[in-house]
Formats: structure tokens, sequence, C-alpha cells
């Protein structure tokens, strides 16, 4: 369950801090009773940012396969082990 806290509580920074790395879950900042912020910790960051690129990998992967742009497995491998020497 998120973590929704108001904006006032910014001043504790090491509580924030516990906060932020205890979870890895975004926590909401609000200012007079709106959403305003979010915080995160950076691990968090980073791995919602890379799960994003695997996602937005996968759908281009799926795009290609309904376009027909695929190859058989033994061919392109034959070509790449030619191109590279192996």
């Amino acid at each position: 369950m998120p973590k929704i806290i108001p904006i006032r509580d910014l001043k504790n920074t090491a509580e924030i801090s516990n906060m932020c790395h205890e979870s890895s879950e975004p926590i909401y900042i609000t200012k007079n009773g709106y959403g305003d912020m979010v915080i995160m910790s950076i691990q968090a960051y980073e791995e919602k940012v890379c799960m994003q690129e695997i996602y937005k990998n996968i759908s281009e992967a799926e795009e290609d396969i309904a376009a027909g742009r695929v190859a058989e497995a033994g061919a392109a491998l034959y070509r790449l082990r030619k191109k590279y020497d192996i």
C-alpha cells in the first residue's frame, strides 16, 4: 500500500530516507490535501526504469512478430557466428 505524507513531514529527512529504503514503492507527498510530489529511493527508481525498458523491448519484439519481421533461430545464429568468426 502506498505511503502518503504531507509536505510538512519532509523536514524529517532521516525518517523519510528510511521510509524510502524500506519499501520499493514510491512515497506520495501532498500539499494542501492534494498530490504534489512522489519520492523513492534511487534503487527503487532504477528498478522501475529498468522494468520500463524491458517492457518496451518486449512490446517492440511483439510488434516485429506481428509484422512478420522474424528469422529462423538456427539461420540467425549461423549468420552471427560467421559475422564474428566464432
